[in-house]
């Protein structure tokens, strides 16, 4: 099948694709924007069907871009070849670099994870901003975590700021939503700590245990963590703070929480293999 060709900024193609920058029309049709090279090949790598694929040759950056392609046609991917003027007004990156693709939505439960020898879990609750969300999820893919679960989400998980924040991490992290209350059940059952994060914690991060199965949970931006998870919660973990402010961003705090837990996860391990 050959690539269609657009270059009239009133096709209706163009059209659906600009739609789908709304989180309602994205819930409708359970379909995500992603835009970027990287992004795209995470979704690749990840396993995620590419619906459409939009491409402009005039605004690739490097010489791995056809292989892309070549990819998208091996899965009879709709391929459409831009030009110029159209793909930027299709693009949502003030400098993009001619690669869109249209994938579907897709979601995980419990019982889709697989058996876990020591389980390492990173919980976000109520979170608002779809650039710290995509930030906490590639932190999370960079420290190992094996699923990302969302209680009580606010943003929209394929918001395309999210896809790119992530870098594509949002393809390759099995992540899950659900509620508190079916969370902290849950992880009951699994025998998984929970640790609760919080500037009001009872020991701070460096004097706790991070190395067994646990759930890292992290509130929103405004509010932190609510009463229901405080009084669930095994520990209550800070972050020491030696200046004026009381807490950081809630995605640097993440990293910092997340890759500490590694350092102690990877100590452990050393020490086991040791003996």
């Amino acid at each position: 099948m050959s690539d269609l060709e657009l270059f009239s900024l009133q096709n209706p193609r163009i059209k659906s694709v600009i739609k789908l920058r709304k989180r309602s029309v994205r819930e409708t049709e359970q379909k995500v924007l992603i835009e970027g090279y990287r992004e795209i090949l995470r979704a690749i790598e990840g396993g995620w069907p590419l619906l459409e694929f939009f491409y402009c040759t005039e605004l690739f950056l490097g010489e791995n871009e056809e292989a892309l392609l070549e990819h998208c046609r091996e899965q009879d991917t709709k391929l459409y070849k831009c030009s110029e003027a159209v793909f930027k007004k299709i693009a949502y990156r003030d400098r993009p670099d001619g690669l869109i693709a249209i994938a579907p939505q897709g979601s995980m439960t419990f019982e889709d994870l697989p058996d876990l020898e020591n389980p390492f879990f990173l919980v976000l609750s109520g979170i608002e901003k779809p650039g710290n969300l995509g930030t906490m999820l590639r932190s999370a893919d960079g420290a190992g975590v094996s699923a990302v679960i969302l209680t009580d989400t606010v943003t929209d998980v394929f918001n395309p700021n999210t896809v790119r924040a992530s870098v594509g991490t949002l393809f390759t992290v099995p992540i899950i939503e659900t509620n508190r209350e079916d969370c902290i059940s849950w992880l009951r059952e699994q025998g998984i700590a929970i640790i609760a994060t919080s500037p009001d914690g009872s020991k701070d991060l460096y004097s706790s245990k991070l190395s067994g199965p646990i759930a890292l949970v992290l509130g929103s931006e405004m509010l932190g963590l609510d009463d229901g998870w405080l009084k669930a919660a095994d520990q209550r973990v800070h972050l020491p703070m030696c200046g004026l402010a009381d807490s950081l961003n809630v995605s640097t705090a993440a990293g910092i929480f997340l890759y500490e837990a590694l350092r102690q996860r990877l100590t452990t391990d050393s020490i086991n293999q040791v003996d």
